[in-house]
């Protein structure tokens, strides 16, 4: 498998042995382009093993952090009255790393509920000083901790309901934080509060280490904090899975379906065992519910595993699946063709299986996949779930309705197999483009794509939500994305580009990036987009547009990307970057299978 860290994390290993993991990560990434990151962090308390541990969980992940470290409790002076060495840091992220051990007063006994709510709104407003600071100075994703119960209830149960509570104070500051980042983008809460509660209170708020070294939480814990942090940084810049690879037998339900029967397998709500692989699938189908791709990896024959999977109980059903591969090949060849059939590569992957042999081979020959160890099926879902393989920073449209995108697209497959002229297929779709400058509604969605698109990607240049709207409202830029729509579904937002005008000569146009889902490959979307961004250019008097290609392991297939649109290369360096030119006087538009509309600014 191509990690040091599987979960659950071994932190008294990881702390003990972080220079040598260090080095055997920097020796994994060799001479493997990492996506550098400037990652300032503002503590409230002792940051050092923070940084250390998130630097080694993001460097797994092929991150390269650089850091700026705040002196202790210094996090509010730092932003407020503009650090010099933190301005010319020029953070990517801010994160700032805060406890309920930096909560200056609580209410006291004597308070009236005025001065209760008076002292909320201004411990709420200290911290929102410096996030809107931030976002103003910056304009960078911030990352803030919520607030971790306290180690102690004065009031006993009712410190929970009393306003004089300091549970029940820290309660309402976090829910102003929930307010705060609904109405904010660009702003990630890691949440400590249930860290804490998962880890368990009383280890988590170990008083030694805070008045000792002024750690927030127990030091063993830090890694697990860490963890939890490097998650939310991964998701952002798009490090994140995209699809379940599930065994049956002993994985989805209990026993062997093939000797069983479909009527013997425990499922459902009839024995505890059946009722916690019950449990299971639901947790699975929730996955499914915000746009993770589901396929089965099973030794058996096809109609046993889709009887099992067909009983009235099962909460996974044969269509909650794209592909079902149940027979006896080995689950690496297997895993192979679901990464081809879906067209996604093998490192998007987590496969699921209770037998450790197999987990072993897969994890052998197909090294980038990634594996939990799933042992105790009572763990199951607190093993999965905390490994943070589909941490979401933002949900779009497009996630929700991604299996139906990927059913649509089989249905699309299967007409065309009906045409002997491809042109004429094309016609068939009734495609509809919808091409325009980034807008709010899709900021997310674009995001998102420049971090997960790999093979139709010519400079794989990832950018965050922040960034995306720094180019749209910066004048110098022309922004477009592609939003695509046939007679079988609307495929959502598939296309990105964006580029500037040369500084020193604003008749040269430079593009910074352009990707394309591959599922629409070959119909004509990358041609109506560049349709449009040639007339977006001539509007503004730009005479030449230059591309770039930057080679990676997984885009060699826009290579000649360039060529095909009528450019002229005039460089390419010995790493196989490319710089390629239009004069745009020469560029004739082509005949098209797709109607464009909305194009206006």
């Amino acid at each position: 498998m191509n990690t040091l860290f599987g979960y659950p994390l071994d932190s008294k290993m990881i702390l003990k042995k972080r220079k040598q993991l260090k080095r055997q990560l920097l020796e994994k990434l060799g001479t493997e382009v990492g996506l550098n990151r400037k990652i300032a962090i503002l503590g409230g308390s002792t940051t050092h093993d923070v940084k250390d541990m998130l630097e080694l969980f993001l460097l797994d992940a092929g991150i390269v952090p650089e850091f700026y470290e705040s002196e202790y409790d210094q996090f509010w002076q730092d932003v407020m009255f503009d650090n010099q060495e933190l301005v010319d840091f020029q953070p990517d992220i801010i994160y700032i790393h805060t406890s309920s051990r930096n909560i200056k007063r609580y209410p006291q006994m004597q308070d009236s509920s005025e001065s209760v709510n008076d002292l909320l709104e201004e411990t709420f407003q200290h911290f929102a000083q410096i996030w809107d600071k931030i976002a103003q100075k910056y304009q960078c994703p911030i990352i803030q901790n919520n607030f971790e119960p306290p180690f102690y209830r004065l009031l006993g149960n009712l410190d929970f309901t009393d306003i004089h509570g300091r549970r029940n104070f820290i309660n309402h500051l976090n829910e102003k934080i929930v307010q705060y980042a609904g109405a904010h983008d660009n702003f990630y809460v890691n949440d400590i509060d249930y860290m804490a509660a998962s880890y368990g209170l009383e280890r988590w708020a170990d008083g030694f280490a805070w008045h000792m070294y002024k750690y927030a939480c127990a030091v063993e814990a830090i890694p697990e904090l860490a963890y939890n942090l490097a998650n939310i940084i991964k998701s952002l810049y798009g490090k994140k899975q995209k699809a379940l690879v599930l065994d049956l037998d002993n994985t989805l339900w209990g026993g062997v379906v093939g000797d069983d029967g479909a009527n013997g397998i425990e499922i459902g709500q009839e024995t505890s065992m059946g009722q916690l692989y019950s449990e299971f699938q639901t947790y699975i189908k929730e996955h499914k519910d915000m746009g993770i791709l589901l396929a089965v990896n099973s030794k058996n024959d096809e109609e046993n595993a889709r009887a099992g999977l067909s009983r009235p109980d099962t909460i996974l059903r044969p269509e909650d699946f794209l592909i079902i591969k149940a027979n006896w090949e080995n689950k690496d060849k297997n895993i192979l063709e679901i990464a081809q059939e879906l067209n996604i590569g093998t490192d998007s992957l987590v496969f699921v299986d209770d037998n450790p042999v197999e987990r072993d081979r897969v994890g052998q020959l197909v090294p980038e996949v990634k594996i939990p160890a799933m042992t105790d099926p009572a763990q199951y879902i607190r093993i999965l779930d905390r490994s943070g393989y589909f941490e979401a920073t933002s949900l779009s449209a497009e996630d929700v309705k991604r299996t139906a995108m990927y059913q649509q697209n089989a249905a699309r497959k299967k007409a065309q197999a009906s045409f002997t002229d491809y042109t004429e297929y094309l016609q068939s779709l009734d495609m509809k483009a919808e091409i325009a400058p980034f807008a709010p509604v899709y900021m997310s969605r674009i995001a998102q794509l420049t971090n997960k698109s790999n093979q139709f990607n010519l400079t794989t240049k990832r950018c965050t939500q922040a960034d995306m709207e720094q180019y749209a409202s910066n004048k110098d830029y022309i922004t477009l994305y592609g939003k695509l729509t046939d007679k079988f579904g609307d495929n959502g937002v598939v296309s990105v580009v964006f580029g500037h005008s040369d500084a020193e000569d604003t008749s040269l146009f430079h593009i910074d990036l352009w990707l394309m889902s591959c599922r629409v490959l070959k119909r004509d979307m990358e041609v109506a987009m560049m349709d449009e961004l040639v007339a977006k250019c001539q509007l503004r008097g730009i005479k030449v547009i230059k591309g770039y290609y930057y080679p990676t392991v997984k885009n060699g297939m826009v290579k000649e990307f360039y060529q095909q649109q009528g450019f002229t290369k005039v460089s390419e360096d010995d790493k196989g970057n490319t710089v390629w030119e239009l004069y745009i006087e020469e560029y004739a538009k082509r005949n098209k299978v797709i109607e464009v509309i909305g194009t206006n600014d």
